[in-house]
């Protein structure tokens, strides 16, 4: 089976590795950050809030540091917005109503509203116009929805007819376009929100479990899988109502070793992946 190495992109400055990662992404514009703690969450009641430091290495090399006060998410979820500022997101709410889930913070690290967007965040990515899209996972049936960044409910996947969409197992957000790979049925689908004739397209799709994709053109990627398959790197071709599979390979670190925990950011094109210990991304692009 064909392997395909992951390219190096950036890494966080080994001068915050005495820091705890509680969480990490790459954003729209290709930014890469680091939410970062003096201890890892511990499992129990709720955190007193707890001051961090985002780290943001920029494409160019850049280094750009933000303290952030009084964050509350334990297992946070986090993106920068298109001003400067920073979303952090509880991926539990307490209640299905929690108004202090999602912190929006300015660009000096102050915080400047909060909001609720449901229990069970799988995914928060911002786009470049500042929407928040967040993806449930199968604790709470609210699918994909489109947020402002004052907690505005802007668009949602209720009347979408998107199939079996039960759990947003990947979800790519690119300029301020999402594409969406949910269980059960695990269609490729792109949601276009300001396109009015055809807001959403859905193809059919054969890759099961898949927890990253990309596309570009049309072609499209999907990285991950269940069990022997979590290191899958599965090819296709759209065509006008499916996804028909090319080839199947598998996606390793840059030096061939296999992936083991990691995350996934997926974006247009690019899937991101970070590898155990989380200071470390690489990229694999459907364009290159």
């Amino acid at each position: 089976m064909q392997k395909t190495a992951l390219t190096p992109y950036t890494h966080l400055p080994r001068a915050h590795h005495n820091r705890h990662v509680l969480t990490s992404t790459v954003d729209v514009f290709g930014a890469a950050h680091w939410l970062l703690g003096e201890h890892a969450p511990q499992p129990g009641g709720d955190v007193p809030p707890f001051d961090a430091l985002v780290v943001s290495v920029h494409p160019g090399g850049s280094v750009e540091l933000t303290e952030l006060s009084a964050v509350r998410a334990r297992w946070p979820h986090l993106d920068r917005l298109p001003d400067g500022g920073f979303v952090v997101a509880a991926s539990r709410a307490r209640r299905y109503e929690d108004s202090n889930q999602v912190q929006v913070f300015d660009a000096l690290g102050r915080e400047t509203s909060s909001f609720s967007v449901g229990d069970a965040i799988e995914h928060l990515l911002v786009d470049e116009a500042g929407h928040i899209w967040v993806g449930h996972f199968d604790e709470n049936p609210a699918g994909i929805r489109r947020w402002s960044a004052t907690g505005r409910l802007i668009w949602t996947s209720d009347d979408a007819h998107i199939p079996g969409l039960f759990d947003c197992y990947a979800l790519n957000v690119s300029g301020t376009t999402a594409w969406a790979c949910p269980y059960t049925d695990f269609p490729l689908v792109e949601i276009r929100p300001d396109r009015t004739d055809r807001p959403v397209r859905v193809w059919e799709n054969r890759v099961r479990g898949a927890k990253a994709v990309a596309v570009h053109r049309d072609r499209v990627a999907f990285y991950g899988g269940y069990r022997e398959e979590q290191d899958r790197l599965a090819h296709g071709e759209l065509t006008e109502t499916s996804v028909e599979p090319t080839d199947v390979g598998l996606l390793t670190l840059p030096n061939g070793s296999v992936v083991g925990r990691r995350r996934v950011v997926g974006r247009g094109s690019r899937i991101y992946v970070q590898a155990e210990p989380f200071t470390e991304w690489g990229v694999f692009d459907l364009s290159g």
